[in-house]
């Protein structure tokens, strides 16, 4: 009886160097996606030249590609200083930011990951920038020129994180805090000030209402002296006659019961008495 043939060991062999060519083939490129930019290292080291979006071929084994996202991010940082009249003052800023695909090899040199650049290079120079815009002015300042701090914020963020390879795309003061005791200060400042807008107001009404009466003295005045011309002209017997006649007519304290008038002189004024009184 014939012994069976032993086992191929071809087919086996074949399908190894196939998985070995496909591992090698997979390690021998990379692909690099829209909004981001790889770094080549090869043996630990950094090679020079970014690797932009599209398939890049590489060392296989040997090397491998840190992945880095160049797309617009936002942080949150919160800031802390001190203003120009020793005041505190905190705020928190968003941050949009992006990193430059140029200088993507330098940072990932000198800064490594993403988590890195924010917590090394951002959140510090974020403090920095914010202890220079708050410096140059008063804590009332700071808060009534939100604007204004705001822009020298924005210049010496961006001429810090330029050098860093990180291009600042806008930032914006989410939160302006200060002290629990300035606070209180506007407060009695904004009663002081009540207080003084309405003693202005009291003094003023007062000076409108002095004023109203000497206006007034003054228009009695001019009508007594327009009188006492009427009484001096020709015809001012007959004034008081009629003034009389009117007075009796609306009455008085006492009314007058009987008008006398004399009729030798037409010009006389009527005498006026109380029949009351006659009796009494």
């Amino acid at each position: 009886m014939k012994n069976a043939n032993p086992p191929s060991l071809q087919p086996a062999f074949i399908s190894f160097v196939l998985v070995l060519l496909g591992i090698l083939a997979a390690s021998s490129f990379t692909i690099i996606n829209p909004g981001q930019v790889g770094v080549l290292s090869i043996l630990g080291k950094a090679q020079d030249g970014p690797l932009l979006e599209g398939i890049h071929l590489k060392p296989p084994f040997v090397s491998r590609v840190d992945i880095y996202d160049v797309t617009v991010q936002k942080f949150e940082v919160p800031a802390q200083s001190s203003t120009k009249d020793l005041q505190d003052l905190t705020a928190s800023f968003a941050i949009n930011f992006r990193l430059d695909p140029i200088q993507i090899v330098k940072i990932r040199r000198e800064q490594g990951t993403l988590q890195n650049v924010v917590a090394k290079i951002i959140a510090p120079q974020t403090q920095e920038s914010f202890k220079i815009a708050a410096a140059k002015r008063t804590v009332e300042q700071a808060i009534t020129q939100r604007t204004l701090l705001k822009e020298d914020f924005d210049i010496a963020l961006n001429s810090r994180l330029e050098k860093y390879g990180i291009i600042v795309l806008d930032t914006s003061v989410v939160d302006l805090a200060f002290s629990p005791e300035f606070a209180r200060a506007v407060e009695e400042k904004q009663i002081a000030e009540q207080r003084a807008q309405r003693a202005v107001y009291i003094a003023q009404e007062a000076e409108q209402e002095a004023q109203a009466e000497i206006n007034r003295a003054k228009g009695r005045a001019e009508a007594q002296r327009l009188i006492a011309e009427t009484l001096k002209a020709q015809g001012g017997d007959l004034v008081l006659q009629k003034e009389a006649i009117e007075a009796w007519g609306k009455g008085g304290a006492q009314m007058p019961r009987v008008l006398v008038m004399d009729g030798g002189n037409k010009s006389s004024v009527p005498f006026l008495f109380n029949l009351g009184e006659v009796g009494s």
